[in-house]
């Protein structure tokens, strides 16, 4: 029999095993099986990505499921793909070209693309090979990408469709732009963070006469687009101004007071400058008053070369414009007062660029339509999400959804398919470029320049993938809609519900019947991981340190149900690291006992109360696998797993079977009994942990037991067999677990050596607790070197002389002490301890009764300072029993 070598190698498992898995092409899924389907779509990661944490926790979560599924008899696929990531590939290409000393202006958009192209189908590789190593079971021949040819039709398809049926529109509207990205950006795609700034105070003169009006601004480089001054007509300080006519300084427009009742009373002086070309509620006002907007700025965040600003400030940046408008205006006396100011500042997301709002003529979607279906299918239970809690907060955002900007002032992604007649400007929206116009039949047409939105392709991407629009496609039949997505609350709003929006658009379905939100990753002192901390934790470094499995583990047991966020450390992956070395050795054990055994499955009928109680400990781990796997709970599962194998089976029967495994009469069915929990607790792990669990499973002998699999991961997964369910042994070797575990305790506390044996007695509170030991007397004696064991009723009130104790329930354990050790030096070293806790107790009491501390300490310091003395008067009482026992 080929037996596990004596170390336990993650790394060359590792690669063996998911050799072995994709040679024999286990991953692949078959769109015409009979089974019932089970599909996940990878929340496809950035071409421009490495693995990192959190995509380790998601992909293990996903996998989890798709490997149970597949065990559980269901036509499984997992699609991988990645997302071609429009402004973060972008940015990355035109930093490698800017080292070369080129720019995408110089190369022109055709060269551009195809260098990015290239960029990608290069690293497109990477990260799904990445997620190999950590054992994904993907369908690599599904592989996708967001920019592919099928998506793009996708793509193509929805934007002719939604624009046809007045779902899609052009407008000019403020936007949140990025001068580095020089692009538009949506809402979600804004980071916003409070920022330390100041509120300048700047006096606007009246025209032809003394004073000025005094207006607050953050911006004052944006004063130069000013259209008017608004203030409250309720503002009994500015009523007897509205209609005067004041200039803005430096440049010496003319502008009029307004009254606006959406003026802020209370913020500022109450006096706001209306810039419509660069402010979200300046434009609002000046819509609704009829004033024209002034860009004064460009898309680079320059200040532009036109009639409006300055001469001296043209071509400026807008800090350095700024900075120079300050001064002129403190020069001038007209910046009245500067005030520090703590206020929400809107960053791009990709490259951390300050946001300009900036007035700009893009594509939008028209969104509180499209979401009335995704809304009604939670309260028809068509859409799940898991925790519930995050239910309310999808709702929330869908119920209050804006537009969304789609169109993005970009090369990388996919181009907008409408078009434009140079002679006419007729706008032409068609899944192919029109041969002429329309309108006038010219030919001379170009196509709309910019992109869409990255999150457009993604948002189709669990139909897309599927074949659609082709609803005939053979994936689309079996696999659509998915069962789950996987992922963090990050991206609700991004993606889950845009993805719940198109499905329920274009497949009148929604994409996925249950969304798992699982926490995010940080670091152990709950700060978020990123790269300028330096705190972040590398996978695949992880991997390489203490293998994939030991980090899936790790993983899996941090994962609470309510989906908080996990603290990480590398440390904490010993314990999955730990819990591998544990199975290895101890399925190492088994194989090298199986010498003799033959392919039968369990004699039933000539079972030990120990083997009894191990198939039921089995049976009910069985029960609370499958339960919490269906619920989504994977934490508790690993805790599961984790306390019945290391505890259950091998610090108890695999000691118990150590010592039936020398009776000829009972070894056969040890032999069996070890065999069959190890392998069908290999399959309840496999989920979990794929690797090491299929490195032992194939060296299990027996083709019955493994029902003629070629495969662990091919194999069914154990159901739950309620004639295992034995309570009255689990009561037995319960019973006698505690006994041992407490004449272990004894030995440990007194220095007992292990190789001596002891007698004891037991004072049995109940008849069944001594039917119990009776019962189990035989491995009381075995695991704890137990001589003699005596069975008593009436528990004693006081502590036998020169004896150790210990309490089960309300029997007593009682270890006669002489003999065994030194009295005389066991009293000395209790009279030594109780010193220490009484001098301990003195010096806390002390504390206590001062007036000072009571009154200054925390009270959480002094609680703890109670609780400890209450610790130390109940371990002196029972040194002073001990004590007394010892003197006889």
């Amino acid at each position: 029999m080929e037996q596990l070598e004596k170390t336990y190698n993650p790394k060359k498992t590792e690669e063996k095993i998911y050799n072995l898995w994709e040679v024999n092409k286990c991953f692949k899924a078959n769109a015409y099986s009979e089974k019932p389907p089970f599909s996940l779509v990878i929340p496809p990661p950035n071409v421009t990505g490495v693995l990192h944490m959190g995509h380790a926790l998601d992909g293990t979560l996903q996998d989890i499921l798709v490997r149970y599924k597949r065990m559980k008899g269901f036509e499984t696929l997992w699609l991988p793909g990645t997302d071609h990531a429009g402004i973060a590939t972008q940015n990355v290409v035109e930093k490698k070209l800017k080292k070369e000393g080129l720019s995408r202006q110089e190369l022109g958009r055709k060269k551009f693309l195809e260098i990015t192209w290239d960029w990608a189908n290069q690293h497109r590789k990477r990260i799904l090979n990445q997620f190999k190593r950590l054992g994904a079971s993907f369908d690599l021949s599904r592989e996708r990408f967001t920019l592919d040819t099928g998506c793009s039709n996708a793509v193509k398809e929805v934007f002719v469709n939604l624009y046809n049926d007045g779902l899609i529109y052009k407008g000019t509207y403020i936007v949140n732009w990025c001068p580095r990205c020089r692009s538009a950006i949506s809402d979600i795609e804004t980071e916003y963070l409070e920022e330390k700034g100041h509120l300048w105070e700047i006096a606007y003169p009246f025209k032809d006469e003394y004073g000025a009006i005094v207006i607050a601004t953050t911006r004052p480089e944006t004063m130069f687009g000013d259209v008017a001054v608004a203030v409250n007509p309720n503002d009994s300080r500015f009523n007897h101004l509205i209609g005067k006519t004041v200039v803005i300084p430096i440049i010496g427009r003319d502008i009029p007071i307004i009254a606006d009742e959406d003026v802020e009373i209370g913020f500022g002086t109450g006096a706001l400058k209306i810039t419509p070309a660069h402010d979200p509620n300046d434009y609002e006002i000046g819509k609704k008053h009829g004033f024209s907007p002034i860009w004064v700025m460009d898309e680079d965040g320059n200040m532009s070369d036109n009639q409006y600003v300055p001469s001296d400030l043209r071509g400026l940046n807008r800090y350095e414009a700024r900075k120079a408008a300050l001064e002129t205006l403190k020069k001038q006396g007209q910046l009245v007062r500067v005030r520090s100011h703590e206020h929400s500042v809107g960053h791009c997301q990709r490259c951390s660029s300050t946001i300009e709002p900036y007035l700009s003529e893009q594509w939008f979607v028209r969104m509180r339509p499209l979401a009335e279906r995704p809304i009604k299918a939670v309260s028809r239970q068509e859409l799940n999400f898991v925790p519930e809690r995050w239910t309310k907060i999808y709702l929330d955002w869908m119920n209050n959804v804006r537009d969304w900007c789609i169109s993005r002032q970009l090369w990388w992604g996919h181009r907008i398919p409408a078009y434009y007649c140079q002679e006419c400007q007729e706008i032409m929206v068609a899944v192919e470029k029109p041969e002429s116009c329309t309108k006038c039949e010219s030919s001379n047409i170009k196509q709309d320049p910019d992109v869409l939105d990255t999150w457009f392709s993604s948002a189709l991407w669990p139909f897309s993938t599927m074949g659609w629009p082709n609803i005939k496609s053979p994936d689309f039949k079996k696999f659509y809609p998915t069962e789950t997505l996987v992922t963090g609350f990050d991206i609700i709003f991004f993606w889950v519900a845009r993805m719940a929006v198109m499905g329920y658009k274009f497949t009148k379905k929604s994409p996925f019947k249950y969304v798992y939100i699982h926490g995010l990753i940080r670091d152990e002192k709950g700060q978020k991981m990123s790269k300028s901390r330096g705190n972040t934790i590398d996978p695949v470094e992880v991997i390489d340190k203490y293998g994939a499995d030991a980090m899936r583990f790790t993983l899996t047991s941090l994962v609470t149900y309510g989906g908080q966020d996990i603290k990480l450390s590398d440390e904490r992956f010993e314990y999955g690291r730990n819990f591998a070395n544990k199975l290895w050795n101890a399925s190492r054990f088994v194989l090298m006992n199986l010498e003799g055994c033959d392919d039968n499955m369990v004699d039933m009928s000539s079972l030990t109360v120990a083997d009894k109680w191990i198939l039921h400990e089995y049976s009910e781990v069985n029960r609370k696998v499958v339960d919490n796997l269906e619920s989504f709970r994977f934490g508790e599962c690993s805790q599961l797993l984790y306390e019945f194998f290391w505890g259950s089976y091998c610090d108890w029967y695999l000691e118990i079977a150590k010592i039936q495994l020398q009776n000829p009469q009972i070894k056969l069915n040890t032999q069996r009994i070890l065999k069959y929990v190890l392998e069908r607790t290999l399959r309840l792990m496999h989920p979990i942990i794929p690797h090491i669990t299929e490195e032992i499973w194939q060296l299990i002998p027996g083709k019955a037991l493994k029902d003629g699999k070629i495969a662990l991961m091919l194999s069914d997964f154990p159901t739950y067999d309620p004639s295992l369910k034995n309570e009255e042994a689990d009561r037995k070797i319960n019973k006698a677990v505690e006994v041992i575990k407490s004449l272990r305790n004894i030995r440990q506390s007194f220095d007992i050596p292990a190789s001596e044996y002891i007698n004891v007695k037991i004072f049995c509170a109940t008849m069944q607790d001594r039917e119990h030991i009776e019962l189990s007397e035989f491995y009381i004696k075995e695991l704890a070197k137990v001589e003699r064991i005596a069975l008593d009723f009436s528990v004693p009130k006081e502590l036998p002389p020169r004896s150790a104790t210990a309490m089960i329930g309300k029997s007593m354990i009682v270890v006669s002490l002489e003999g065994l050790i030194d009295l005389e030096k066991e009293m000395k070293r209790q009279t030594k301890k109780l010193e220490m806790l009484t001098k301990e107790k003195k010096s806390l009491k002390v504390r206590m009764d001062s007036p000072q501390f009571l009154e200054s300490a925390p009270k959480e310091v002094i609680v703890n300072t109670r609780k400890r003395i209450g610790e130390i008067e109940e371990q002196s009482e029972s040194i002073k029993n001990l004590l007394k026992s010892l003197e006889g």
